[in-house]
């Protein structure tokens, strides 16, 4: 009979403890899921249209000829993914893609004394770059911010216009300042913005186009944005 009963009661123990562990466990994982829900509450991803418009520069290569460049203005997308810490404190992950087409003219031909020489490479380009944001003060319902960054910019020739030039990177930087508008407890809303990036002007690493000049490209952008 006592082996029985402690049968029972040791099965029963057994069971509390089951039971007391599951709860445990539960507990942890809702506070778990909370704690990574109000960080996921934090995040955003935008998505946007934008101008690029980049003015014309020249320069001397190498052979002291006069290179002239000149961009074409086209429209790009942006998709920029933010964290948003606190409204001092916020970090923005960009990617954006645009399609371009870049007019070269040599005065004086590529070698000396020959006639002037005029080369359209048609390329992709493509940027990565992290910086930081800051929202400022609210206006009604529209959200100021602003914020700069650095990182990456990519110049592929394509395939039917590139000339069989070979890609570039350079080195970029930007600023960005803007307003949005939030809707429905700010889970989605809209985002317009003004912004520049400045970069070394594209040689596609060809000596006779090289001339050492900056490019400063203006980019207006109209998108939208979810929060997590």
């Amino acid at each position: 009979m006592m082996n029985a009963i402690c049968r029972v009661a040791s099965r029963k123990s057994i069971w509390v403890a089951v039971f007391s562990i599951a709860v445990s466990a539960s507990a942890v994982a809702q506070t778990a899921t909370s704690a990574f829900g109000r960080q996921m509450e934090k995040v955003d991803l935008g998505v946007s249209g934008m101008g690029e418009f980049t003015p014309s520069n020249s320069g001397t290569n190498y052979l002291k000829q006069t290179v002239a460049a000149v961009p074409s203005s086209t429209i790009g997308t942006l998709v920029s993914l933010r964290y948003i810490r606190s409204p001092l404190i916020g970090f923005e992950l960009n990617y954006s893609f645009a399609r371009i087409n870049d007019t070269f003219s040599v005065a004086n031909g590529i070698l000396s004394m020959q006639p002037p020489y005029v080369l359209g490479v048609q390329s992709k380009v493509t940027e990565y770059t992290l910086g930081y944001i800051a929202h400022g003060p609210t206006f009604g319902n529209l959200k100021t911010f602003a914020g700069g960054g650095a990182g990456a910019l990519g110049f592929k020739p394509t395939n039917g216009g590139g000339q069989g030039l070979p890609s570039q990177i350079r080195a970029g930087f930007y600023y960005t300042v803007g307003v949005e508008q939030g809707f429905s407890e700010d889970r989605f809303g809209v985002r317009a913005y003004f912004r520049q990036t400045f970069f070394g002007a594209v040689d596609f690493n060809q000596n006779y186009l090289a001339t050492g000049a900056r490019s400063i490209t203006t980019q207006p952008g109209l998108g939208v944005y979810l929060r997590f």
